[in-house]
């Protein structure tokens, strides 16, 4: 359809690292294990999928959600038993809860989510609602 995402390609600084931490979220949001190369994987739901790869012309070993350029994704995540789910077992596998005294209504008092942050920076907003 036009005018829908493809796909998202994020450049990390540890692809074994970024495939933990994004492949068991992704997992979690329903995506699968798409395609597999040395310096890179993808997930895909639906016709969008989902990159990260450690190119060798990454320029810097960090990203900076609060640099211009990307912020964060924001996915539907389901019922808000399910964020809390996710921003609770999140720890675990290097997601850490942004703004806890605020959540899960960081976004304001009529939106319910959870923004989580990995190990290298990047951001989620995990969505409750019906996708």
């Amino acid at each position: 359809m036009p005018g829908s995402l493809h796909h998202v390609e994020l450049w990390v600084p540890d692809l074994g690292r970024a495939c933990a931490e994004w492949g068991w979220l992704l997992a979690q949001l329903g995506y699968a294990p798409f395609q597999e190369w040395t310096v890179g994987r993808s997930w895909r739901l639906g016709a969008t999928y989902l990159v990260v790869e450690q190119s060798p012309a990454l320029a810097a070993s960090e990203h900076d959600r609060l640099r211009p350029g990307l912020n964060h994704l924001a996915f539907h995540a389901g019922t808000r038993q399910n964020v809390d789910r996710l921003a609770a077992e999140g720890p675990a596998f290097g997601w850490a809860l942004l703004f806890p005294d605020r959540h899960p209504h960081a976004g304001g008092p009529d939106h319910y989510a959870a923004y989580l942050a990995n190990t290298d920076g990047f951001e989620v907003e995990l969505v409750a609602g019906e996708a």
